[in-house]
């Protein structure tokens, strides 16, 4: 099996770990915490915790999952049973894991770009046809459902996509769900949705899992949840059967979880109001900051009514989107991910979330781009 080059991994982790890297703003996780500082917000015993530490056993785990953090997941929806959430290694483990088990070579998929490459290129790796839907900018970003609607048919296997969306933060409306819910159900496809992103509205986000039998939602320990560190990705899954051979796949990637990361992440969950919170408090302060930057920019423009931990910002100055973004390191020491890693020309993908220096890391791109345009 040939698979493309994931390009936003390939290029950006190593740009982080460059030492040419001095203001980071090109990550998509709300400042991750410390130890400490989780137990100072969750209010939970940190002595408790390194007591029962001393005496944990690092065996195997449950291979469905330690049921503490099953729970604690299947309470960030409506209708979630804890038996109907599968945990995984990473977000990106969990998107694997359903693409693999769900696509077959003779398969159609509805990929929404842009989107996490994952989406994109692994079932077209499997040698299925893949029929791109395209979210444009000037309509915000905004999904023309219209045209999912056209290019579905009987062969449709899945509609894959994130909500909010990666890279722009363009949010389906509730309507706009259970529009696409019926799209999908007209052909029998599943929908298969990344939901990293979901919570930072002060209101319930809307998840598919609590709208369609069919889908099958992605999510982990990662963006929202300031614990990339911790590798507990989980997919939720009302359908038996289909769990059954999600589980048997995971089996060849993984055989289970970890015993540390699902345990810790569990007292995290026990507590998620007070992680959005602090999430929030976090991606507001710096949108604040990034839209006084924006307004009557001269040169940039940003068109999503985002709702997640980034924003996608085009610029019109006559360089790629990878050439913007290896200079614009090299000569100020300041990291973006460059839009060729969504395939958006033009364009780069900006923290809301991870952001020491935001201030003057926007001085130097305006800097760069003064020297360029």
């Amino acid at each position: 099996m040939k698979i493309d080059n994931f390009v936003l991994e390939n290029w950006l982790n190593p740009a982080c770990d460059s030492d040419k890297n001095k203001i980071y703003l090109g990550g998509s996780c709300v400042q991750p915490m410390t130890v400490e500082e989780l137990f100072r917000l969750t209010g939970e015993s940190m002595e408790d915790f390194f007591r029962e530490l001393k005496t944990m056993n690092l065996g195997y785990p449950r291979f469905d999952g330690t049921p503490r953090c099953k729970k604690a997941v299947s309470g960030l929806y409506r209708t979630v049973e804890p038996d109907e959430v599968i945990l995984v290694h990473g977000g990106t483990g969990a998107n694997n894991t359903v693409v693999m088990t769900l696509v077959e070579p003779d398969d159609n998929v509805i990929s929404i770009v842009p989107n996490y490459q994952q989406f994109d290129s692994i079932p077209r790796s499997l040698g299925a046809e893949v029929r791109n839907v395209h979210l444009q900018p000037e309509a915000g970003y905004r999904l023309d459902l219209q045209e999912v609607r056209r290019k579905v048919d009987s062969d449709t296997r899945a509609i894959l996509f994130t909500n909010p969306n990666n890279p722009s933060g363009a949010l389906l409306t509730r309507r706009e769900m259970e529009t696409l819910v019926e799209i999908a159900r007209s052909c029998d496809a599943w929908i298969v949705c990344d939901e990293m992103y979901r919570g930072l509205d002060e209101e319930y986000m809307p998840s598919f899992a609590d709208l369609y039998e069919k889908a099958i939602v992605t999510c982990s320990s990662s963006k929202i949840y300031s614990m990339a560190g911790v590798r507990v990705g989980w997919i939720v899954c009302h359908d038996a059967e289909m769990r059954k051979r999600i589980y048997n796949r995971r089996s060849y990637d993984s055989i289970c979880g970890g015993v540390f990361d699902e345990w810790i992440f569990a007292v995290a969950l026990e507590h998620a109001d007070k992680i959005f919170q602090r999430s929030r408090s976090i991606v507001n302060a710096n949108k604040k900051i990034i839209d006084r930057w924006l307004d009557g920019h001269p040169h940039l423009k940003q068109y999503a009514d985002a709702h997640g931990t980034t924003y996608l910002i085009h610029y019109d100055i006559d360089m790629d989107a990878q050439v913007f973004g290896d200079r614009l390191l090299d000569e100020k020491g300041v990291l973006v991910c460059h839009g060729d890693c969504f395939f958006v020309p033009h364009s780069f993908r900006i923290t809301l979330s991870h952001a020491d220096r935001l201030e003057e890391g926007l001085a130097l791109i305006d800097e760069f781009i003064e020297e360029n345009a």
